[in-house]
């Protein structure tokens, strides 16, 4: 128990319904958190699926506010408010339970979608201004600031996380969208067989991660990517990467003949932006910190 699982659900063609994370609180509980946009979506596909299953589907969005708290002093902010051991071998990366924060008893959630160390802290509403002032008191010698949407886009996006409704739908497979390491192949689930014939031949269509040479232009999304003269593909999201001081965006390529590795490094890219093309850089992996040291730092 307490630990997280990200996973997707997905149709029977292979492709993703859901994007969403699994934690077991109980011996048979578990909490399903998801995107705020896709809560209907996600519960409704779960509820189809469950056909004569004896198991209840409860919102529980309401009972609790998430904070998140997150970036290289996380850590010790928290430990200023909670006597649990956040330290990686008594917290590690992946981990979920309920510690106290203050005055309040919270679910504190080792996991991060801004690529740094940081935990998201699940408080009971009634008790969530309280924590929050808290946080607030605790972390103003240490550089605390407020990051809106648009911020953990920007940070996102440099690490390489995956939008359900931008970079990950229903036409496209975990295989395609670079998620195959949260795919249980020796177990049973919807769309299996779709992906095992997928796994078996080149990928012919794959996202991609993008940063312009230019560091003064700005990618907002759908901006067609060329490769060697040839549209093959568009930017699924794109934003300014502060850290990288230049613009980030990701986008599915297509090629009849599969797109690895070998052939994205071995391209000349250009993306337009309001029918001008500028040079960018390809990679499959995550222009920053790709082995996630600092995430499970």
């Amino acid at each position: 128990m307490g630990r997280i699982v990200y996973t997707q659900m997905l149709n029977a063609r292979g492709g993703i319904e859901c994007d969403l994370t699994v934690t077991r609180v109980g011996v048979d509980t578990y909490l399903v958190v998801t995107i705020a946009a896709a809560a209907g979506h996600d519960a409704d596909w779960i509820r189809r699926g469950l056909g004569g299953a004896r198991v209840t589907l409860v919102d529980v969005s309401s009972a609790y506010t998430v904070l998140g708290v997150m970036g290289p002093g996380s850590r010790e902010l928290l430990a200023r408010l909670t006597p649990a051991d956040l330290s990686n071998a008594g917290f590690p990366f992946g981990t979920s339970r309920e510690i106290e924060v203050g005055y309040a008893t919270a679910r504190a959630t080792r996991i991060t979608y801004v690529g740094e160390l940081g935990w998201e802290i699940y408080v009971p509403t009634e008790l969530a201004a309280t924590v929050y002032d808290e946080l607030v008191a605790a972390g103003t010698d240490l550089g605390l600031r407020h990051a809106g949407y648009h911020a953990m886009d920007s940070l996102r996006l440099e690490k390489g996380y995956r939008s359900w409704g931008h970079d990950l739908g229903a036409d496209d497979t975990p295989l395609e969208a670079g998620l195959d390491f949260a795919v249980a192949f020796k177990k049973d689930f919807v769309g299996r067989e779709a992906l095992l014939r997928q796994r078996d031949r080149p990928l012919t269509r794959r996202l991609v991660m993008f940063t312009l040479e230019d560091g003064e232009s700005l990618l907002l999304g759908d901006e067609p990517i060329w490769r060697d003269g040839a549209l093959v593909g568009r930017i699924t999201s794109g934003a300014y990467g502060h850290t990288l001081g230049r613009s980030i965006g990701m986008g599915y390529v297509a090629h009849a003949d599969g797109v690895d590795g070998a052939y994205v490094e071995s391209g000349r890219w250009q993306l337009e932006i309001a029918t001008e093309r500028f040079a960018a850089r390809a990679k499959l992996e995550p222009p920053y910190d790709p082995k996630s040291t600092r995430v499970r730092s």
